[in-house]
Formats: C-alpha cells, sequence, structure tokens
C-alpha cells in the first residue's frame, strides 16, 4: 500500500510529526503546524480509514498505524522527531517510536487515556445495535468540548466523526479497548525518549468526560508516571478533549518549552 496521506511544511528541525485522533483528521493540528512551520519541519498525517487515506476495517489497528507513521517517518528520511498524538493518536505515536527509535527524539501526549476492560463488553453491546456506532460516537464526541468552545468546531468535528465508515469506527474502538488492556502500559513502559503529556480531560469508566484542575491525579496519569518515570505531565485547566483547537496558544506555549528543553539536553 502507498504511504497515508500526509503534508509536510517547514524545513527546520528537529522535525514534528502530528498524529489525530480518533475519527478526526490531520488539519485538527493547523495551528500548531502554522506556529511551528516557520521553525520546524512539520508532517502531519491521516491514519487509514481516515480522511484521504483509504484503508478497510481489516487493515486498521493501533499497531498496524504505528507502523505506517513509521514508514512515512522512514520515507522522508526524517532524523529524530517528536511526535505528537491526540487521544487515539497518542497510542499510534507510541507504537511508531518502538517501532522506529531512530527517527524518534521525543513524544506528546494530548489527552490520552486508557480505556478499562469493562469497555469491552459495553462496545459490543452498543455495535449490536442498528445504529449502534452513531449512537456511540456521539456519545463519545458529545463531552468532549465545553461551554467555550466554538460551536462551530464542535459541530464540525461532531458531523466528521459521524461520517466515519461504520466498519472502521467500530473496528477502531474495539481495537483501541484491547490495546489499552493488552498493550499499551508495557508499550509506554518501553519508551526510552523523553515524553510530554499536556492533558485537559478525564474519563471515568463509563466514559463520562470532565475537565480537569491543575493539580489533579487521575489512574491514567499514575499509570503514565508508573510507566515512564520523569514523565513531564501538564495540566491545561477547564478545557475541553482538544486543547489544540481550543486552547492553540497555551498548547503551542508547551510544545516550545518542550522543544527548548530537548535542546538543552
Amino acid at each position: 500500500m502507498p504511504l497515508i496521506h500526509h503534508v509536510v511544511t517547514g524545513l527546520n528541525h528537529p522535525p514534528i510529526v502530528f498524529v489525530h485522533g480518533f475519527a478526526c483528521g490531520h488539519d485538527d493540528w493547523d495551528a500548531q503546524v502554522a506556529h511551528l512551520s516557520p521553525r520546524h519541519q512539520t508532517v502531519t498525517v491521516d491514519l487509514r480509514g481516515h480522511g484521504a487515506s483509504p484503508g478497510s476495517a481489516a487493515d486498521c489497528s493501533i499497531e498496524r498505524y504505528g507502523a505506517d507513521v513509521a514508514e512515512v517517518m522512514r520515507a522522508l528520511a526524517l532524523p529524530p522527531a517528536i511526535l505528537v498524538g491526540h487521544s487515539l493518536g497518542c497510542r499510534v505515536v507510541t507504537e511508531a517510536a518502538l517501532q522506529a527509535p531512530g527517527h524518534t527524539a521525543g513524544l506528546v501526549l494530548v489527552d490520552g487515556s486508557q480505556f478499562a476492560p469493562g469497555m469491552a463488553s459495553v462496545l459490543k453491546v452498543a455495535f449490536a445495535q442498528p445504529n449502534g456506532f452513531a449512537t456511540v460516537a456521539a456519545g463519545l464526541f458529545k463531552d468532549m468540548f465545553t461551554a467555550k468552545s466554538a460551536p462551530a468546531t464542535a459541530a464540525r468535528v461532531l458531523d466528521r466523526a459521524l461520517r466515519l465508515p461504520r466498519a472502521v469506527g467500530e473496528k477502531m474502538l474495539t481495537d483501541l479497548q484491547r490495546y489499552d488492556t493488552h498493550r499499551l502500559t508495557a508499550s509506554l513502559a518501553s519508551l526510552r525518549v523523553p515524553v510530554m503529556a499536556i492533558q485537559t480531560t478525564y474519563s471515568n469508566e463509563k466514559r463520562e468526560r470532565t475537565s480537569m484542575q491543575p493539580g489533579q491525579d487521575t489512574p491514567y496519569l499514575s499509570m503514565l508516571r508508573a510507566a515512564v518515570p520523569g514523565v513531564r505531565v501538564e495540566i491545561i485547566e477547564d478545557t475541553g478533549h482538544f486543547p489544540q483547537l481550543d486552547e492553540p496558544a497555551r498548547t503551542n506555549a508547551l510544545m516550545d518549552s518542550f522543544l527548548a528543553g530537548l535542546a538543552r539536553a
């Protein structure tokens, strides 16, 4: 299969590779590309079955997505890059870093999470219904924005999610739960590069999502700190699941700070 769709902007190093979340697309990172590309080469991708990248449900898994991103980095002959993933993309950049360690200098995980084991049965029951995927997707995305989010942005993101092919959507949510239960912690513990987590929301075992506050801890962050000693955790408070859209200036400033720290190391 050809490389997944990707857009390259800018020239300078270190490059920064952006990976979107579930049912999202490469343009979620437009504000970060505009901010960083004058000083860095940036690469944004559409994962299989998303945006301009074709892909059947059989082609889609977290590990395959990670391999796709690694293949893009190799094809572009990137020097060690910063991999930035949002939500599902946090898992993907972790896999890409493990599959292409020579092309990886650091990771930024934007509002990651970990599905509980019990979500497997919840998803199975939901997907058995005629409109199961649409119902699940609508339920997930309705809590991802807050009152301060631009209504047009929230509506656009939800509409895009509902247009994801049902087979791909169901496969990826099921695979995400499988990965979180059986691989996520071990994969994170295998990383050997600096990691920063930008966290904005917390989802409980029922996937009910709320905004976080400074100093707040969650089971996901506790797992992350145990798996990745030295991880830098930054909380953007009172924000939804898409800080790159809702709080681009603060997200960009944290990325600048992370990049500056790597330059000094």
